[in-house]
């Protein structure tokens, strides 16, 4: 099986890493999963919060981190989001209490894809986000070959 195309980008601050969130919101489509990786404060939770406002079209939408809850679900014009934070899963099959089969068909956007295990979509878009310097994170992103190159232009994420 080739590989998935892929792409890394510089996000200077915070401002870039919400531009991205921003710009992956607007490919959205059903059945989509954003995979969202990286060590604890590399931002993947702004990422999330930038999409998801961005997703729902509503730049103030209160977006609480799903830490406790495991799944939080938000209307968007794009369909339903379900946004999982799977840091406390302790066993892949746990996700399915959390209706893991029926939010497949809608959009689903995942931190700590890895606890998803053999439940974790194949073809989705995976963001890895390293701590660079300072406020700089390095985005490495993976899959949608037919959108990836949306994602690439840096005159987005300005």
């Amino acid at each position: 099986m080739p590989s998935a195309p892929s792409v890394t980008l510089s996000l200077p601050d915070l401002t870039a890493t919400q531009a991205l969130g921003r710009r992956i919101a607007r490919l959205l489509r059903p059945g989509d999963a954003v995979l969202l990786e990286g060590p604890l404060g590399a931002g993947k939770s702004e990422l999330a919060r930038a999409l998801l406002r961005a997703a729902a079209r509503d730049p103030a939408l209160e977006v609480p981190s799903p830490s406790f809850t495991l799944v939080q679900s938000y209307e968007t014009p794009a369909g339903l989001v379900h946004h999982y934070d799977l840091w406390r899963l302790e066993r892949a099959r746990d996700v399915l209490e959390l209706d893991w089969d029926g939010a497949r068909d809608d959009i689903v956007l995942v931190e700590w894809p890895d606890r998803l295990g053999p439940l974790r979509p194949e073809h989705g878009l995976t963001v890895v986000l390293a701590i660079g310097h300072g406020e700089e994170r390095i985005a490495t992103l993976a899959g949608w070959p037919d959108r990836i190159g949306h994602l690439a232009g840096t005159d987005s994420l300005t």
